[in-house]
C-alpha cells in the first residue's frame, strides 16, 4: 500500500473494521455495530450516520449502555450525552519507516495463555482500552525480563489495506531502552509482510508518544475524536449533552 493515497475508510476506521475484516468479532444491529464487549469497547455507525443509525446503536448497547466511538469528526446527536471525550491524532507509516528488527530473539508472540500478564501490564501503563479477549485481534508481540512481561504491542482496527498498531506499552521500570520502538517496528514488519500498511492512534495530549512515532517514520494524517457516549433514557435529564471535540 506504500505510496498510495490513504483511503477514506480511515476517517471512520472503527465502523469499516466492524463491517469489514473484523466482522467476525462484531455484533451488528441494522446500521450500527460494536465489537463483542469481551473483545473491545468500540462501536461504530456509518459515515453519514442517520437518526435511525443512532437508534440502532441505542438498541445495540441497551438502556443506559455506553458506546465508545472513534472517527475523524464526531457529532453526537441530541438525546445522547458524552461521558468522556479524548481528542486524538491518526498517524500513518511512511515508506521510510524502518521495519528492521535487530533483536528478534528478545521478542515473542503473545496469545490467550498470556492474557493475565497482558491485562496486568495494561493496568500498570494505561495505553488505552484493553479487554481479556482483545488479544483475539492478533499480532501481539511481547518482551520479557526474567520471565515477566515488561513490554508489548499488537494489532486492532483493520480496513482497506491498513492495520492499526495498538496497545504499545512498557513497564515504567524498563522505559528508556527502546522497547516500544522495537515492538512497533516488529508489528509494522508483520503488517507489511502480508501486504498492508501500518497506522496508529495517539491522544493529542500525548506529545511524547507522538514525537516517538514521528522519529520512527509515522506522520500525522488527521486529528480525530474518541468519545464514550451514552443514550439518555426516557425521563432522564441529560448532563447538558456536552459535544465531543471536533477535528480541526
Amino acid at each position: 500500500m506504500t505510496g498510495m493515497e490513504p483511503p477514506a475508510e480511515l476517517d471512520n476506521v472503527v465502523w469499516h473494521s466492524l463491517v469489514g475484516p473484523r466482522s467476525h468479532l462484531a455484533e451488528r444491529r441494522g446500521q450500527a455495530a460494536r465489537f463483542d464487549p469481551g473483545v473491545s469497547v468500540f462501536a461504530g455507525v456509518p459515515d453519514d450516520a442517520s437518526p435511525s443509525a443512532w437508534a440502532d446503536l441505542a438498541d445495540l448497547v441497551g438502556p443506559g449502555g455506553t458506546a465508545v466511538l472513534g472517527r475523524r469528526s464526531l457529532q453526537v446527536p441530541k438525546g445522547w450525552e458524552t461521558v468522556l471525550a479524548v481528542p486524538g491524532v491518526q498517524m500513518l507509516a511512511e515508506p521510510s519507516l524502518d521495519v528492521t528488527v535487530p533483536d528478534q530473539a528478545a521478542i515473542e508472540p503473545l496469545g490467550p495463555d498470556d492474557v493475565d500478564e497482558m491485562v496486568a501490564l495494561v493496568a500498570a501503563t494505561d495505553p488505552g482500552p484493553f479487554e481479556r479477549r482483545t488479544v483475539e485481534f492478533g499480532g501481539y508481540l511481547g518482551i520479557r525480563s526474567d520471565g515477566t512481561l515488561i513490554a508489548m504491542a499488537g494489532e486492532r482496527f483493520r480496513c482497506a489495506g491498513y492495520t492499526e498498531i495498538s496497545a504499545v506499552c512498557t513497564d515504567a521500570a524498563h522505559r528508556g531502552r527502546g522497547l516500544a520502538s522495537l515492538l512497533t517496528r516488529a508489528v509494522a514488519a508483520r503488517i507489511r509482510a502480508r501486504g498492508d500498511e501500518a497506522f496508529l492512534h495517539a491522544a493529542a495530549s500525548n506529545t511524547n508518544a507522538i514525537r516517538l512515532y514521528q522519529t520512527l517514520g509515522f506522520t500525522i494524517r488527521t486529528t480525530c475524536d474518541f468519545a464514550a457516549v451514552r443514550r439518555v433514557t426516557d425521563g432522564e435529564r441529560p448532563a447538558d449533552d456536552p459535544p465531543a471535540p471536533h477535528a480541526r
